[in-house]
């Protein structure tokens, strides 16, 4: 039984959720950080601040290949 109210529950939240999502209008958008941290961009591509330039995980992502394959994907669909 509380199994099934818990349940039930987390199901109406999401609905609720997915509800105020669809009825605002917006879209969903990434977070800060991540790949546009170590972007040489000088502010975040998606709320506009500036990106800290000692940032631990510019040295993190510089290393890898992933990111470095994203980014060259980035600079060629900007060009």
């Amino acid at each position: 039984m509380t199994f099934f109210l818990a349940f039930c529950l987390l199901l109406l939240v999401m609905l609720g959720m997915a509800l105020g999502v669809m009825f605002q209008g917006k879209t969903i958008k990434g977070s800060c950080g991540g790949l546009n941290a170590i972007s040489d961009a000088d502010q975040c591509l998606v709320c506009n601040k500036d990106i800290d330039p000692d940032s631990p995980l510019r040295e993190r992502l510089a290393g890898c290949p992933r990111a470095k394959k994203m980014l060259d994907q980035m600079e060629r669909d900007e060009a």
